[in-house]
């Protein structure tokens, strides 16, 4: 594949991150949506027509099950995976565990999601860390929204030769917003049974190198997570290190609580008057006035919106996969420039 050759991109699942990677996806200059394939003939697939993509059914019994409904349906997931160079599988774990043979037989690089195992690919993706052992490779996963954020912030205080051991509570959001209809909890904590807590584990399947542990509890609300960290420092600092260490990342923005964001929701209100696609919060929004330096002790809080965090991460990695640019902040650039990162950045220029 040349770098002028746009990347044909199939998109496995029209779900919660599903239809938010095809809109990234369309976004890109150096990339095509092949189409979207699902199972489904609700409301949800329309919505893929709507907007001009060609949509596929997972098999052909999908497909007539799907053309009976009145979807308009271009063929079976062999046909797009025919026409793609590579494929994100947004499915559920158990579902993409057997997709991925499939893609193995017929030869496709493809990305899954963090609901897999780190040993499903062998390799585990964050734009900032992996990028570049990334290249070139059959398969990558792009982890899961709060291992996300934990790569990336530890990532930047590495990065400035700060970062010696971490400690983080995670306070998880019970379900999708979507179905939280079906479940969820109600007037109850859910603490997460052992400690370490998975995300922890699964930062190191990221970097081995990070001293990080994990606890988390499971929350009644569904909006995002929020994370409060305790970290030792390779030595003293001052705060405005700490903040010039995070601000070199253009997926951490700083937030104030002086400036209004005193609670989550504030945060996703202002995504929504940004005008971002389904009030996405790409970005880690840590609050930079609740930031705590004392000696070579740092605290910090932030938010993290679990349905959006992976997406701008999931474009690097299809780049990577197909070795079109070599560099990682290049295509971090060029993702955040299409969509719209580090726009949060300027517009509250806070510190």
């Amino acid at each position: 594949m040349t770098p002028a050759k746009k990347i044909r991109v199939a998109v496995n699942g029209y779900g919660v991150i599903g239809k938010r990677v095809a809109d990234a996806v369309a976004l890109q200059d150096d990339m095509e949506l092949a189409g979207v394939a699902d199972i489904s003939a609700d409301w949800r697939p329309r919505m893929a027509t709507q907007k001009g993509y060609r949509l596929f059914a997972a098999t052909s019994d999908h497909a007539e099950a799907m053309r009976n409904t009145g979807l308009d349906v271009a063929g079976n997931l062999d046909d797009l995976l025919e026409a793609s160079d590579l494929v994100v599988d947004c499915t559920p774990k158990r579902i993409a565990a057997v997709n991925v043979d499939i893609y193995r037989q017929r030869g496709i690089k493809f990305i899954v999601q963090g609901g897999e195992k780190h040993e499903v690919t062998g390799h585990s993706f964050v734009a900032e860390s992996t990028f570049a052992s990334a290249l070139n490779r059959d398969s990558t996963r792009v982890v899961s929204c709060n291992t996300t954020s934990i790569v990336r912030t530890l990532t930047a205080l590495k990065q400035a030769g700060l970062l010696r051991r971490a400690r983080g509570t995670l306070l998880r959001r019970a379900t999708d917003p979507w179905e939280s209809h079906l479940g969820g909890i109600m007037n109850t904590l859910v603490p997460e049974p052992e400690i370490p807590s998975h995300q922890g584990p699964d930062a190191q399947s990221v970097d081995p190198d990070l001293d990080v542990v994990t606890m988390a509890v499971k929350v009644p609300e569904t909006l995002a997570h929020l994370h409060y960290w305790s970290v030792q420092l390779t030595r003293p600092a001052s705060r405005e290190e700490v903040l010039d260490a995070f601000a070199a990342s253009s997926r951490i923005a700083l937030i104030r609580m002086d400036a209004g964001f005193t609670a989550i929701n504030a945060v996703k209100e202002l995504m929504a008057d940004l005008g971002r696609p389904h009030d996405n919060l790409y970005e880690v929004a840590l609050w930079s006035d609740m930031l705590k330096v004392q000696g070579d002790e740092l605290f910090y809080a932030y938010m993290v919106d679990n349905q959006a965090i992976v997406i701008p991460e999931t474009v690097d990695a299809i780049r990577a996969l197909c070795g079109v640019i070599a560099r990682a902040e290049d295509s971090i650039a060029r993702t955040d420039a299409a969509l719209g990162i580090g726009l949060l950045t300027e517009t509250l220029g806070q510190r």
